[in-house]
Order: C-alpha cells, then sequence, then structure tokens
C-alpha cells in the first residue's frame, strides 16, 4: 500500500528516502488502522536502533491523507536483486555478508527487536561493500503483540514454522530467515520454492538437501551442518543466537574475514529498474516499492535523469462526461491497489479512458498482474460489479469479454458448485497440497463464485500436469 520516493531535505540538505502511504486505498477502517500501526512500529523499531548496519529513521509523520516515514538514503542494490543478476558468492563474500547480517541481529535481538521478515530484498549491498539491513514494519519489539492480529505476517520461504503454527516466537525466527538467506547465497536458489501452500507444509514438514550437493561443490560441504541447524524446524534445534551462528561460521571458514564485500562482486549501477523483491503480505506479483527505499537512485528513468516517466491521470470530469459511475471506479481503485499500490489510481482512470464497458476495463486491469492467482481473485472480488455496473455512455455492446483467470464474465457469475463439489475438490486437493488445501477450499468456495472461477482459483496453484490430473478426477466424480 506504500510507494518510496527518493526526496531531498532542504533544511539538513541530504537525500532522503521516504516511504509514503496514502490512507485512503485501504479497504475498511480495521485494515487502515492495522496498516498504519506496522507503519509506526517501523519507525519506533528502526528508531530505537542506532547502528551502521541498519537503515537510519529519521522522522515519522502523517496527516489526513498520507503516513511517512523519511529515512536514511542508500546507494546500492539489494541482495535479491544479486540473485537474480544469478551473482554467485564466493565463500570470502558470503561470509562476509553473513557476518555482517548476524552483528546486526545481534544487536537488534540485544535491544529486544526480532525483525521478522529477514530476506533477501531486506539486506542491502552498498557502494562501500557493507550491508544495510531495511524494513522493521513487521518487527516486534519487546512485548509487542502488533502482528499477531489477522494472517502470518512474514515472506514465504523465510518464515519459521513456529510462525505458520501460530505458536510462540522469539529471536530464532531471525535465525530460520538468516538460515535461508545463507542457504540461497551457497546454492544461488531458495531453501524452499513452489506455491505459498506448497512453501508452507515444506518449511513445517521436510528437510532441505545439503547445499553442498544442491550446488555441486564438494568445497562447500563445511558450511552443511551450519546452513541445516539454522533451519530446523524446531526452535530448540536451532542457534540460540545470532552469535552463536556466527562464531560457528567463522570456524568453519577459519580465515580472515573481509569487513565488506569484494569489488570483484559488486554490482554498481546508476539507472536500475526498481526492485522486485517479495512482498511481506501473503499477496504479491507486483514490484515492491520498499525495495527500492534504500536502492540506488530508484526514481532514475533510463535516460539517468532524477525524474522517471511523468504518467497523466484522466482527469475526474473526463470520467464522468463519459459516463461512468465514480463511485464504481473508486471500488476498483481500492481492489486494484491490493495488488499494485498507490499506482491503481492512474492505472484505472487510464483505463477507463480506453475501455468500452465495465467488463473490458476489468479485463484489462486483470491483464496488469503478472500471477493468475491473483488475476482470478481479482475478477472474482469484480464479478458482481461486472454484472450489475452502469457503463459509459458510449458502451456499442455488452458481451461477455474473455478475462484472464477465468472463462468469460459470463463464467464469473454463472451457476455455483454444490457443497458436495466442494467437499470432493478438498479431498482432490490435498493430494496434492496436504492439509492446507481444505483451507483453500473453503476460502475459494465463496458465495456468489461461480463453479468456473473457482475450479480455476484452486488449479492456478498447481502445475500443468496436476492441474489436468485434478479436473479429471473432479470432473469424473461430480
Amino acid at each position: 500500500m506504500g510507494v518510496v520516493y527518493k526526496s531531498f531535505d532542504p533544511v539538513i540538505r541530504r537525500p532522503v528516502a521516504l516511504k509514503m502511504i496514502r490512507k485512503e486505498i485501504l479497504s475498511d477502517e480495521e485494515e487502515a488502522s492495522a496498516f498504519g500501526a506496522r507503519f509506526r512500529n517501523e519507525a519506533q523499531a528502526a528508531g530505537r536502533l542506532s547502528h551502521p548496519g541498519i537503515v537510519t529513521v529519521y522522522e515519522y509523520g502523517e496527516d489526513a491523507q498520507y503516513a511517512f516515514i523519511a529515512m536514511e538514503y542508500v546507494e546500492g542494490n539489494s541482495l535479491r536483486q544479486y540473485f537474480e543478476r544469478k551473482v554467485r558468492f564466493e565463500p570470502r563474500d558470503l561470509v562476509s555478508v553473513m557476518v555482517q547480517l548476524l552483528e546486526v541481529l545481534q544487536f537488534a535481538h540485544d535491544k529486544g527487536v526480532w525483525h521478522r521478515d529477514i530476506k533477501p530484498a531486506n539486506i542491502m549491498i552498498m557502494r562501500s561493500g557493507r550491508i544495510k539491513v531495511a524494513d522493521f514494519g513487521i518487527a516486534r519489539i519487546d512485548s509487542s503483540t502488533l502482528t499477531q492480529v489477522g494472517a502470518v505476517m512474514g515472506t514465504p520461504g523465510y518464515i519459521a514454522p513456529e510462525q505458520y503454527l501460530g505458536k510462540d516466537v522469539d529471536n530464532r525466527v531471525d535465525i530460520f530467515a538468516a538460515g535461508a538467506v545463507f542457504y540461497e547465497m551457497l546454492t544461488g536458489g531458495p531453501p524452499f520454492s513452489g506455491s505459498r501452500e506448497s512453501v508452507m507444509y515444506k518449511v513445517c514438514h521436510e528437510t532441505v538437501p545439503l547445499p553442498s550437493v544442491v550446488a555441486g561443490k564438494s568445497a562447500l560441504a563445511r558450511f552443511d551442518a551450519i546452513a541445516l541447524r539454522a533451519l530446523a524446524r524446531r526452535p530448540e534445534d536451532r542457534y540460540a543466537s545470532a552469535d552463536r551462528f556466527r562464531a560457528e561460521l567463522l570456524a568453519a571458514y577459519d580465515q580472515p574475514v573481509s569487513p565488506t564485500v569484494s569489488q570483484e562482486t559488486l554490482v554498481i549501477d546508476a539507472g536500475r529498474a526498481i526492485d522486485s523483491g517479495e512482498g511481506s503480505t501473503p499477496r504479491s506479483g507486483a514490484p515492491k516499492s520498499s525495495g527500492a527505499a534504500v536502492g540506488s537512485s530508484p526514481a532514475l528513468g533510463a535516460s539517468g535523469s532524477n525524474r522517471g516517466p511523468q504518467v497523466a491521470t484522466v482527469p475526474t470530469e473526463v470520467l464522468a462526461a463519459a459516463g461512468w459511475n465514480l463511485e464504481e471506479l473508486a471500488a476498483v481503485e481500492r481492489s486494484l491497489a491490493r495488488y499494485l499500490g498507490p499506482i491503481a489510481r492512474i492505472l484505472v482512470r487510464n483505463a477507463a479512458r480506453q475501455a468500452k464497458d465495465f467488463a473490458s476495463l476489468i479485463k484489462s486491469l486483470a491483464e496488469l498482474l503478472t500471477l493468475p492467482a491473483d488475476r482470478t481473485e481479482f475478477v472474482r472480488h469484480n464479478s458482481r460489479r461486472t454484472a450489475s455496473a452502469s457503463s459509459p455512455a458510449r458502451i456499442e455492446d455488452n458481451d461477455a469479454t474473455v478475462v484472464p483467470g477465468a472463462s468469460t464474465v459470463a463464467a464469473v457469475v454463472g451457476p455455483a458448485p454444490t457443497a458436495e463439489e466442494v467437499a470432493q475438490a478438498a479431498r482432490l486437493l490435498a493430494v496434492y497440497l496436504g492439509p492446507i488445501a481444505r483451507v483453500l477450499v473453503r476460502k475459494a468456495a465463496q458465495p456468489g463464485v461461480s463453479r468456473a472461477v473457482f475450479l480455476a482459483g484452486l488449479t492456478d496453484r498447481l502445475s500443468e500436469s496436476e492441474k489436468e490430473n485434478f479436473l479429471k478426477d473432479f470432473e469424473r466424480s461430480s
């Protein structure tokens, strides 16, 4: 729900990263309150941690429309971007990064703060070769219960088993996440991959293969036991502290450790795209701006100018004159903002200028979402509105329009699955996804959802072969 700008403080005369949320795009008061609390939590958590390896927070403020955090602007790239560029870290560099990270975590833990969203997108490697840890938005401060409300917070693949299982958590959730980062640096790939549900199952029930075997490098075998202990499913089997993790890593490396990443490994480019790091909420599929909060010139366009592409927004009076229902468009904007953030306002208005009717508007907006499950959910959320909304005056026809993630708009409002079909889908899906299948089926079988969209939402989580087998078995048993 936020966007980050590279900004300039005219009083102290320094560049800053300005992280903002626009309150009006949040769906309801409860969501706005929870998100605002997490936003303030980020400022409070980072504000009490003065360390060269943590992004400094300068100021927090809000008014009726916006809340903002002014923070240190850091030149560099996230570790996620290094992975996306297929950079392979030599032992000297991966040990340097991990030692720096574990020093930061021990400092935060000593201050009573657990980050709870350690991942490559939140670890910045500066041009100096030093690292900075960012984004304390879901940190736990002492006995705070802030993020126990609602869904599990964090990023799939870096969330510890006890977080998924709703058990008490402590500093060892950060140890687990740091272990996942370490594993990815060793092997070039995350320890847990797949759909969000399959990642959850693997984290809670499976042991990862040895990093040296995955990487095909026997020289890395000295780090195998360390990575597996950090990723232990039971907290008591993990390292009790970041310091202990760091001590064993140094003992295994058994060489002097550089305080910085080597110049040969550093990635330095002044005009890159915004980081596409994972989101901290269950939904993602669009670039997450917070990854660019401390990135290298996130506002730069391809030309190197300090201003990115300028996008004009269609004025309200133009849309009203074309016959659009402005309240309906605002509702679509809020729906799209759940996936794309504040840019949804511009996208909806510009799409409305080109769309001939409401159905084609939803179709064009759905195409902007990269994940099939997100497209299906967006279409489903707007299905009733598609069926009942008044179209603009220039409508030429109202034929059903094909929408990504569903057969047709007509299918969205078709017959709903029966109770027997819902129960059968849960049994069949459990073969592929395990116990979580029951929860997913219950969520997909919302009132007003057609049988076609119900099945599309479930099969989006399966591979092509699994999808084919699931549908065959489902139709055979129906």
